[in-house]
């Protein structure tokens, strides 16, 4: 059995559940989230708990099991805390601005790389290098994350573009210079 999908998820006050057949939207104070969930997997909300239960233990309902309730914590604590994704622009000249729902990033190419915002994404620039990337769907919040670091990964070797906050490189070593020769 598993324990991730026996665990019940706590609904906490001020959220709404509603479980239509296999749909399922949660409502808070920050916004609503839908999701379609595998008929095979139940969900049933029992005294402020959602709790989730599979049919049978065949290998697709043992797999879905503890995604359906990880999935379902996600909305619940998206809808009442949200999540948020630091990025940090690392390099000489490396800048970001915001202006409306364009991201403007000059990060070493010879031409500024414009990001459009994703709808239920907030994009905000702290000073020049630090990116913070909000929102209530913590899936749309990491892919968001991701594009914009793909558009100017990291390099091995100086550590130059984009990558995310805390994030610890490892520096590959240089090129060995010519030694120097004796007697000639």
């Amino acid at each position: 059995m598993s324990r991730i999908g026996r665990m019940p998820v706590v609904i906490p006050a001020g959220v709404k559940v509603k479980i239509q057949g296999r749909e399922i939207t949660v409502e808070g104070s920050k916004g609503k989230l839908t999701r379609e969930f595998h008929p095979d997997i139940k969900v049933a909300q029992e005294d402020g708990k959602l709790v989730v239960t599979r049919s049978s233990d065949n290998r697709l309902q043992r797999s879905l099991h503890g995604l359906t309730r990880s999935l379902l914590n996600n909305m619940v604590e998206g809808v009442t805390k949200g999540f948020e994704k630091n990025l940090e622009l690392s390099g000489v000249g490396y800048r970001a601005q915001k202006a409306g729902n364009k991201l403007t990033l000059q990060i070493g190419y010879s031409h500024p790389v414009e990001f459009d915002q994703p709808k239920g994404i907030d994009i905000t620039v702290d000073g020049t290098t630090k990116i913070r990337i909000s929102g209530i769907d913590k899936e749309l919040v990491g892919e968001t994350a991701a594009e914009i670091r793909r558009i100017r990964i990291p390099d091995a070797y100086k550590g130059k573009g984009v990558k995310y906050a805390g994030e610890r490189l490892r520096l590959k070593p240089g090129k060995a210079g010519k030694t120097a020769t004796k007697g000639k």
